[in-house]
């Protein structure tokens, strides 16, 4: 085993152990619910279609896909989400296939499935460019790829870029999440490999939080991403309470009042397109 290949199996590792930090499912089914189905709608998915959800969590898109009748498969990195969604599909008596895999490296055979999507899920793959290549490689050809990313100048994607200072360094070569939300990004991804590719910034409005104190009290016990950071500032009680301040006032520079709590609009970048 190179160097290289070592180094990437420990990145993953941390990346795995990231998001089973906290409660993501919670994230998923309280604040941005909305997100899948909005997705699976966005790709037109059949009943009886293979549909593979990469990054799948606890099944934000592959719940409402196995509803529409696909034949889902959901993989994700981190297997303690997958065990979430499986209980909810299981409750519900949903036939889905939950694998632990990479996104990077989909243990899956050239043109497996019809339909292949990710929502805010693949963009967090370290490595851009493989990840987007394993997404052409598993759909068929004239099978669509649906894609729902946060975006750079949106609230989660400002919301990286406020932690972005306490964080340690990422790792070489890893490429920043949001900028999967840059149209011209997937394009440049993709290149001439797909057709019709159509992409559209969208806002997913948030009523779930009453203050801005609570939205970052919430993100910093059930967001991996937050916690983590939290956790590297661990001895550095200064750095934590700054981080605390900046966290409050990116939320109250987002949110808007209302009697019994505020709102937020959160936007995303949501694309689709065929494969050639």
């Amino acid at each position: 085993m190179t160097q290289t290949m070592i180094d990437d199996a420990a990145l993953k590792a941390r990346h795995r152990a990231m998001w089973a930090l906290g409660d993501y499912t919670a994230v998923a089914t309280e604040v941005i619910a909305d997100l899948g189905p909005r997705l699976v709608a966005a790709v037109g998915v059949r009943p009886g279609e293979r549909l593979l959800d990469v990054a799948a969590g606890a099944g934000n898109v592959a719940l409402p896909a196995a509803r529409a009748g696909a034949r889902v498969t959901a993989s994700d990195l981190t297997p303690e989400l997958l065990e979430r969604g499986r209980v909810v599909a299981t409750n519900e008596g949903l036939d889905i296939a939950w694998e632990t895999a990479d996104a990077e490296a989909l243990p899956y055979g050239d043109d497996s499935f019809e339909v292949t999507t990710s929502c805010v899920g693949v963009m967090f793959a370290p490595h851009h460019q493989p990840a987007a290549d394993e997404l052409l490689r598993v759909t068929r050809a004239g099978g669509r790829i649906g894609l729902i990313s946060w975006t750079p100048t949106g609230f989660i994607g400002q919301m990286f870029a406020t932690m972005k200072p306490y964080a340690p360094p990422p790792p070489a070569g890893a490429s920043p999440a949001p900028l999967w939300g840059e149209e011209s990004h997937v394009r440049e991804l993709w290149g001439d490999r797909v057709r019709d590719l159509r992409a559209r910034r969208e806002r997913l409005p948030i009523s779930h939080f009453r203050s801005p104190e609570e939205f970052r009290d919430y993100f910093k016990i059930n967001y991996g991403p937050t916690i983590a950071v939290y956790r590297s500032l661990a001895d550095q009680p200064e750095r934590q309470a700054a981080l605390d301040r900046d966290l409050l006032e990116l939320a109250r520079g987002a949110a808007t009042g209302r009697d019994e709590g505020m709102i937020m609009e959160w936007e995303y970048l949501l694309v689709t397109a065929v494969v050639v």
